[in-house]
This record gives structure tokens, C-alpha cells and sequence, in this order.
């Protein structure tokens, strides 16, 4: 393996990461916003089982690295510049607390990188509306519907229940469906990142067949799971708080709806956005009990930010690739990225900061939702 190859592979590795801490929310936002669950052990029950759903398939990987671009018309200098474009877009959404979709980061980092290289017809059109577009945007809209009608059903079986005991019940019944959320994030999500270096491999080893070797997916696993152990506590509060608040069935409904829909996807490879059908059913679950209660503020920015994030993140691929292109252009684009992180992550005192509104927030519930 070249040290341009294991370049790539480290960059993907860090761009699984930074899904990892930035998508942590779309698995624990809702059980621990709703006191189902402490912070720290929803992040460990998380990142335990988004380590394990990465093994279930090899789908979603698939499609990533055959159904995106052509594997025969781009360099390893491509797919690099494409992955830091994507690790960038992360950290500047996560640093405004957007939960942006990591996977259309990803696709279109690689995806405007590609064409600023070998132009337009170096995208698979069909298999990126087939396969990404129509899936992600089907994806939202039936969490909306199908948390809300759980959510309604929910409501319909606990009338005339004491609202205490029906909270008790289904804070208890969140750590299920919030572990179910949790294994099909892993299942979906570790394998985009497992495509990237597939397609890096391939790339490099035009001779090769297409395959995901073992080291591929315990090292995409293990890196998301890392990711997912230090949480996303910023995106967290914007999932779990400032869209609706929510009580233990809402979460439950939003939850089991977003899992349900993961595990089909990731059976057929549509690399789906978990943070958009998370966001999707959270809304559907809070409109059901009024629309008033949905923040549409918070929803239009939330909103502005998926509609953007596939041209941003391929801008930036195609400026990365721009420059990767100059003589010692590799160097000057890793050290670029590794700079850009540094000052994204150093301007705030995200570890502590972020951590303490979440903790002062879930005291004030506890006070306020005693069972």
C-alpha cells in the first residue's frame, strides 16, 4: 500500500470519526432529552452499537464506492481532496450545532471533487438519484408521517392514563428503540465511510475486484464508535431540545420510525441521511400533539442546511482538489485541513461548554418531569 493510498485511508478514517461525534445525536438526542437515559450512558450504549451494526452489510458500501462516480475516471488525489472537503463541512456545521447530513457531506466532497477533475459525465446520474437523492429526500417525509401516526396511536391507547405513568412506561421503552436506533446508525453510516476506502482501494489497484476487506470494516467501525464515545453534545441540544420537546412517547415514536426506516434502506444500499429522517420523525412526533409545539425557526435553519450541504461540501472537494493538484499539493492540502480543524474545534470550549448546558438541561427535567 502506497503512501498516497494510506493517506486516503487515514483521511476516510477521520471523516468517520467526525460522523461519529456529529451524527451521535441523531442515536441519543431523543432518550436523553427525554431523561430515558443519562448522557454518558447513551453515548456508551451508542457507540457500543454502532460498532456492531457496521457488520451487519455491506450494501450501503457498495453503492458508495460503484454507484456514485466512475471508479476508472478519478485519482487517489481525488477521492482525498473529496473526503477533506466532507471532514471540513462537518466540523463547520457541527461548530454551529446544524445537524447536516454526514452522508451527503461525504458524497458530495467526493462527488464535486471528482468533477472538477474528469467533468460532468464522471457522475453516475442514475445511480445518485436512484440510489442517493430520491431515497434521502423519501427518507424524511415517511418519518414525519410514520412517527406521527405512532405517535397518534400512542395517544389513542394511553387516554385517560395518568401522564406520569404512561412516561415511566415508555422512558423504559426507549432504551430500545434508542438502541435500535443506535445499531442501524452503525449499519448505515460506518459503511459509507467503508465505501470511500473501497473505492480508494480500487483506485489504487485498478486490477482488484470490488470487495470491503476485514480491516476495512473494524477500522470504519472502531473510528465511528470513537466518534460516538466523546458525543456530538452541541447537535444534541438542537436535536433534542430546540425543535420540540419532547416527552417519552414522542421519543419513542420518533425513534422506532427512524430505525425501522435505517434497517430497510440499509437492505436495498441506499446510503439515506440519518440525520434527516431523525429530524423528520422528531417532527412528526411533536406535530402530533399540535403544530404550535414544532419551533419553525429552528426547523427552517435546519432545513437551509440540507438543501446546502451537497453543494457546499462539493465546492469545497473541488477546491481541494484545486490545490492538491499544485506541486507538493497533498502536503499543503492535509496540512490546510489539519488547520482548519484545529481552529473550528479550538474556538470554543466545546468539551466543557457543551456538556455543562446539556447536564443544567437535564436537571432542570428531572425537576420537572419527576415520575
Amino acid at each position: 500500500m502506497d503512501i498516497m493510498l494510506i493517506t486516503v485511508v487515514v483521511f476516510a478514517l477521520v471523516f468517520d470519526f467526525t460522523n461519529g461525534f456529529h451524527d451521535t445525536a441523531n442515536a441519543i438526542a431523543t432518550s436523553v432529552s427525554t431523561g430515558a437515559v443519562s448522557p454518558k450512558v447513551a453515548v456508551i450504549a451508542a457507540a457500543l452499537l454502532n460498532f456492531a451494526g457496521a457488520f451487519v452489510s455491506l450494501s450501503v458500501a457498495a453503492t458508495v464506492a460503484k454507484g456514485i462516480v466512475f471508479a476508472d475516471a478519478i485519482t487517489l488525489h481525488v477521492v482525498l481532496a473529496g473526503v477533506i472537503g466532507a471532514i471540513i463541512w462537518n466540523l463547520i456545521t457541527w461548530r454551529f450545532a446544524l445537524p447536516t447530513s454526514s452522508s451527503h457531506a461525504l458524497i458530495g466532497g467526493v462527488g464535486g471533487a471528482a468533477v472538477a477533475v474528469a467533468g460532468w459525465n464522471v457522475i453516475k446520474w442514475e445511480g445518485l438519484q436512484n440510489k442517493v437523492l430520491i431515497p434521502s429526500l423519501v427518507a424524511p417525509i415517511l418519518g414525519l408521517v410514520g412517527a406521527g401516526l405512532i405517535m397518534l396511536l400512542i395517544l389513542w391507547l394511553t387516554r385517560n392514563k395518568l401522564s406520569a405513568g404512561i412516561n415511566h412506561i415508555f422512558r423504559r421503552l426507549q432504551l430500545v428503540s434508542g438502541g435500535f436506533v443506535a445499531f442501524t446508525h452503525g449499519t448505515n453510516d460506518a459503511q459509507k465511510t467503508m465505501g470511500i476506502i473501497a473505492l480508494a482501494l480500487l483506485v489504487g489497484h485498478a486490477d482488484k475486484q470490488f470487495g470491503v476487506p476485514l480491516w476495512v470494516i473494524i477500522s470504519s467501525a472502531t473510528a465511528m464508535a470513537l466518534g460516538t464515545y466523546l458525543g456530538g453534545w452541541r447537535i444534541i441540544n438542537t436535536l433534542g431540545n430546540k425543535i420540540v420537546r419532547l416527552e417519552p412517547p414522542q421519543g419513542f415514536a420518533a425513534e422506532t420510525t427512524t430505525a425501522a426506516i435505517l434497517a430497510t434502506t440499509a437492505h436495498y444500499g441506499f446510503p439515506v441521511s440519518t440525520t434527516h429522517t431523525i429530524s423528520g420523525s422528531i417532527m412528526g412526533a411533536g406535530a402530533a400533539g399540535g403544530l404550535s409545539r414544532i419551533r419553525w425557526k429552528i426547523v427552517r435553519h435546519i432545513l437551509t442546511a440540507w438543501v446546502i450541504t451537497i453543494p457546499c461540501a462539493a465546492g469545497i472537494g473541488a477546491i481541494m482538489t484545486a490545490l492538491i493538484l499544485l506541486p507538493g499539493g497533498t502536503f499543503m492540502v492535509c496540512t490546510l485541513a489539519i488547520l482548519l480543524a484545529v481552529a473550528i474545534l479550538v474556538t470554543r470550549h466545546w468539551t466543557w461548554e457543551s456538556t455543562a448546558q446539556l447536564r443544567a438541561h437535564l436537571n432542570f427535567l428531572q425537576r420537572t418531569r419527576k415520575p
